[in-house]
Parts: structure tokens; C-alpha cells; sequence
């Protein structure tokens, strides 16, 4: 049994199959990061145009898209939108 268990993990397939297991999860993180980003940039801008947002509105953005997008690790131009939206007056 041990020896099984060694030359599977030695062979050259199991790797490949790692790490195009972890090359397949970090695209789809990055995914969707991307559109998170996309989402929080395109809603923050038309609030902030509006200059004004209702409770479930910064509910939706902050709480569905801003803190899982930051959680996965982005950050940059969503965060500086995010500030901006702060100060809106809510209605």
C-alpha cells in the first residue's frame, strides 16, 4: 500500500493534476474578483453621479460585493469609489 501511495505521488500526472486544479481555482478567483470590481466600480460611479443612495442600496454594495471582493484580496480603485460612496447622503 505504501508503495502505491509513493509512486503516485511521485509520478509526473499527479502533479500536472495539482496544479492545473490550482491554476483552475486561482482563474476562477480572479474572475471573479474581476467581476466584483466591475460591479462595485459601475454601481459606486452611478450613485455617486446621482449623489445620493438608499439604505439597501449601500446594504447590496457594501455588504454582497465590497467585503467579499476585499475578503478575496482586491482592493485600489473599488476601495476609493467605496470611500466616495460613504459620504453620499442615504434617502
Amino acid at each position: 500500500m505504501v508503495s502505491v501511495v509513493i509512486a503516485l505521488a511521485a509520478s509526473g500526472g499527479f502533479w500536472t493534476f495539482i496544479a492545473k486544479k490550482h491554476d483552475t481555482k486561482s482563474a476562477k478567483t480572479q474572475m471573479i474578483i474581476g467581476l466584483g470590481h466591475d460591479r462595485i466600480m459601475t454601481l459606486g460611479k452611478y450613485y455617486i453621479e446621482r449623489g445620493s443612495i438608499t439604505a439597501d442600496e449601500y446594504e447590496n454594495l457594501y455588504e454582497y460585493l465590497y467585503k467579499p471582493y476585499e475578503f478575496m484580496g482586491g482592493n485600489g480603485s473599488a476601495k476609493q469609489i467605496m470611500d466616495k460612496v460613504r459620504q453620499l447622503p442615504m434617502k
